[in-house]
């Protein structure tokens, strides 16, 4: 959809856009030059502990996804088939996989099976509808001056790229970066502000989060979740640091990165500017238990991931072989891809949601795993494999 008020925008964009990158395609095909498939085929008994896994733990998961995908053609049997499995009939449900799905290895462009898992939770803070001296942080829902441009519709090679752009005079321009953000040029967002913090590392990685609690001054709590991009990359700070020779990389951890802040509160500013990406909020329904992911439905703790929708489809079921956070003791899981991420961008890649909490906040801050992983896709909706 083209959320513009001018019509000739497309055909400044169409220019703009000629000049960029083809995105990877979204049918899979073997890398050039590459004889292993994105996909592969696989066995069960090849999934890591899959015969002994607690499948009823992550049935809610299933749940989840089905309540967005359950009309979909290849979903809806397969959704019916799973409400009449008990919740906690786990060779019931065990069979259900079996019979409903085929197990297929997730491999990078560069025939490689493994790659980072990392973990992101649902942080708690301080702060009000209202700016004060205590709370001088705003949190603010998408401005009105950003527009956003869904390039599948004018050329079917950019499906899944959207353009966020404002305009200057005549001109389309890239919407305002973090770093002026901070400095107060998005003047726009100027009544925009939908809550204020009042520390500006935790709004920081509220943001790469994606979703979070607001502890007003009354001691309500309410929900909010990602609105909006800005359109610029995601750049790690924390790879910033071990460049820069600030941080070890073994200290480059959530916690590592808010004790840096505490020692050098003079030069955060310019640290937190060097991620040109910004997240947009609004405030969820306080019915929610849990944050919506990108599928459009509540995560569930431990058991939803993050993933690069290029590549898995949102919804599906993903065996994960990985390790618990700064541990050799393996996690090997039944997760649902029901999110995505700025930073979470490859094949075998994934975050892991922790659910909420400081306990969930200690594990996903510490969480920089190796991990392997596999895609259950539906009978009938198999990749395409060359």
């Amino acid at each position: 959809m083209i959320k513009s008020k001018s019509v000739w925008l497309v055909l400044v964009l169409s220019v703009w856009i000629a000049a960029c990158r083809t995105p990877p395609p979204v049918v899979i095909q073997p890398p050039v030059g590459k004889t292993s498939p994105e996909f592969m085929v696989s066995k069960w008994a090849m999934l890591p502990d899959w015969s002994t896994q607690d499948l009823a733990s992550s049935w809610p998961a299933l749940q989840q996804s089905c309540s967005a995908l359950r009309f979909r053609p290849v979903w809806l049997p397969i959704c019916a088939a799973a409400a009449k499995v008990g919740n906690d009939d786990v060779l019931a449900q065990r069979a259900f996989y079996e019979t409903w799905f085929t197990p297929y290895q997730v491999f990078n462009p560069d025939g490689t099976d493994t790659g980072m898992i990392t973990g992101y939770y649902e942080p708690l803070l301080k702060g009000s509808r209202t700016r004060s001296k205590r709370f001088a942080y705003p949190i603010y829902a998408p401005p009105d001056d950003m527009l956003e441009v869904d390039m599948g519709e004018l050329y079917p090679q950019f499906r899944g790229q959207t353009v966020r752009g404002r305009l200057e005079g005549k001109r389309v321009v890239p919407y305002f970066n973090r770093a002026e953000i901070n400095a107060g040029k998005a003047t726009a967002l100027k009544g925009r502000e939908i809550f204020w913090v009042e520390n500006r590392v935790e709004l920081f990685f509220l943001q790469i989060q994606g979703s979070g609690r607001i502890e007003l001054e009354d001691g309500t709590r309410v929900m909010i979740g990602y609105a909006e991009q800005n359109g610029h990359d995601y750049t790690s700070i924390g790879r910033k640091l071990v460049d820069m020779g600030e941080l070890k990389l073994e200290e480059a951890s959530m916690q590592g990165i808010k004790n840096w802040a505490e020692r050098n509160p003079e030069r955060l500013l310019t640290l937190l500017g060097q991620n040109p990406s910004y997240i947009f909020f609004r405030e969820l329904p306080a019915k929610l238990s849990a944050p919506l992911g990108a599928l459009g439905v509540p995560l569930t703790e431990e058991y939803s991931i993050a993933v690069d929708k290029r590549t898995i489809p949102l919804g599906v079921p993903v065996f994960l072989a990985t390790t618990r956070p700064n541990s050799p003791e393996p996690l090997n899981r039944l997760m649902f891809a029901q999110d995505t991420g700025g930073a979470i961008k490859g094949a075998v890649r994934a975050d892991f949601f922790w659910g909420f909490g400081e306990i969930a906040a200690v594990r996903a801050g510490s969480m920089k795993q190796t991990g392997r992983m596999w895609v259950l896709f539906p009978k009938g909706g198999e990749p395409t494999l060359n």
